[in-house]
C-alpha cells in the first residue's frame, strides 16, 4: 500500500467536499476512536473461540474489514494532518518495542 498515494486520494476526497475545514487532528482522532469502537463491538459478546472464527462468516468479514479501514483511513488522515511519516514512525515503534521487550532468553 503505497500511503502518500492514499493520503492524496484521501485529499482529494474532502477537499471535493468542501471538509478540510473539519478535519483537524482533534476531529479525526475522536473519529478514529469511534470507528474503533465499532470494531470492537464487533466482537464484543463473542467468547475469545468465536471472535477468533468470526471472519470466517462471509457478513462479518465484510464487516470486520469495513471498519478496520475506517480505523486506518482516520489514522492516515491524522498523520497527513500532523506532518508525521507514518511509515518512519512504526519503524522507530517496531524498534522501540523490540528494545523494551525483548526475546526471552
Amino acid at each position: 500500500m503505497d500511503l502518500t498515494q492514499l493520503q492524496a486520494q484521501l485529499r482529494a476526497f474532502a477537499d471535493a467536499r468542501g471538509w478540510q475545514p473539519f478535519h483537524t487532528p482533534k476531529n479525526l482522532s475522536t473519529a478514529l476512536m469511534v470507528e474503533a469502537a465499532e470494531l470492537a463491538e464487533i466482537f464484543q459478546w463473542m467468547t475469545p473461540e468465536e471472535s477468533a472464527r468470526a471472519a470466517d462468516d462471509p457478513a462479518t468479514r465484510q464487516h470486520i474489514g469495513e471498519e478496520m479501514a475506517d480505523v486506518m483511513l482516520y489514522l492516515v488522515q491524522i498523520a497527513m494532518q500532523t506532518g508525521i511519516d507514518l511509515e518512519a514512525a512504526v519503524q522507530d515503534k517496531l524498534v522501540k518495542n523490540a528494545a523494551k521487550y525483548p526475546e526471552p532468553t
